[in-house]
């Protein structure tokens, strides 16, 4: 016997009506409020860049973008919000790359990133850089790894969050550099600063314009910023690539995703008007004061395999230097 598929028994008129009704949600799009979930508390990076892009994005769409702060997990509780929201692109998250490249591989989360999400767009890049305590009283990477060398296991580093970007760079600093600089975990960024201006640890790898006042009031001293290249926030810092540790990269990017099964046309239009909105000379020069670098070129599918790329070099990186989640 033949089996015909149930929607092929449903009258005409009826798939129409479905189809049309499809078609309308998506060519209607928006007519209500958007919801941006960053996984983090208010005030940090991820979210100023947020409400930048969501007051523009609400000026430009003609509904509110309503902010949601859901911090917890290391980002992944925000995460898995989203990876279960409706697929109808009203609710959309903005996050940084350790959330969906690196949690994944240390810790049991409720969702797959290639699976669960859409990647929408990558913003932009957020330049981190190698600060120590001037009391150590080096002034360049080469100077601290020889620091280092000559005294292995007694100098210490400031990580907030297991598993962050932060922590796996500077255990990839570690192996890269034949060192033992020894982790102190903290819940959060600000303990962790306030332990390096005091002393009781000695180095860490933090957002650039987190530590940039205490760089320039010479409470802290930067000796490389982790990306490829210089930052044009803080163009004298040298890079650590450049520095003596060739090959050493551990840039932060931020970017949009939305649930998997959301509609192309959606995530092409959000695609479209968020390129735009970084592209406005105004909020270049807005996101360039807190260490922003607008990503350039972007489309759903770019940075997909971007994604891809990452979370596959992260896994291996995890699985070479035996990090586990504590």
């Amino acid at each position: 016997m033949k089996i015909i598929p149930k929607l092929l028994t449903l009258p005409i008129t009826l798939l129409f009506s479905i189809s049309f009704g499809i078609f309308a949600q998506e060519s209607n799009y928006p007519n209500k409020n958007i919801r941006f979930i960053i996984p983090f508390p208010a005030a940090g990076p991820t979210d100023i860049l947020g409400r930048v892009i969501g007051q523009k994005l609400s000026e430009r769409l003609g509904q509110a973008v309503v902010i949601e702060n859901r911090a917890g997990g290391n980002g992944t509780i925000g995460a898995e919000l989203v990876a279960k929201a409706a697929p109808d692109g009203y609710t959309i998250m903005l996050t940084t790359s350790g959330v969906v490249t690196v949690n994944p591989t240390l810790t049991k989360v409720q969702f797959d990133t290639l699976r669960d999400f859409i990647p929408v767009i990558m913003t932009s890049t957020l330049s981190s850089v190698l600060v120590v305590n001037p009391a150590l009283g080096v002034n360049s990477v080469q100077d601290f790894i020889q620091l280092a060398k000559s005294k292995p296991g007694s100098l210490n580093y400031a990580s907030s969050g297991s598993g962050s970007t932060s922590h796996l760079a500077m255990e990839q600093f570690n192996r890269m550099a034949d060192v033992k600089i020894v982790r102190i975990p903290y819940k959060g960024a600000a303990p962790a600063v306030n332990d390096l201006l005091s002393g009781n640890v000695q180095v860490m790898l933090m957002g650039l314009t987190t530590v940039l006042p205490f760089i320039q009031a010479g409470k802290l001293t930067a000796i490389g910023v982790s990306s490829n290249k210089p930052s044009p926030v803080a163009p004298n810092i040298p890079t650590i690539t450049g520095s003596g540790l060739p090959g050493f990269e551990a840039s932060n990017w931020l970017g949009f995703f939305v649930p998997t099964n959301t509609p192309t046309s959606i995530v092409n239009k959000l695609n479209s008007e968020i390129y735009q909105i970084i592209q406005l000379p105004e909020v270049k020069v807005r996101l360039s004061k807190d260490g922003f670098e607008p990503v350039t070129q972007n489309s759903p599918t770019q940075f997909k395999e971007f994604l891809t790329g990452e979370i596959n070099r992260w896994s291996k990186i995890v699985k070479e230097l035996a990090i586990t989640a504590e």
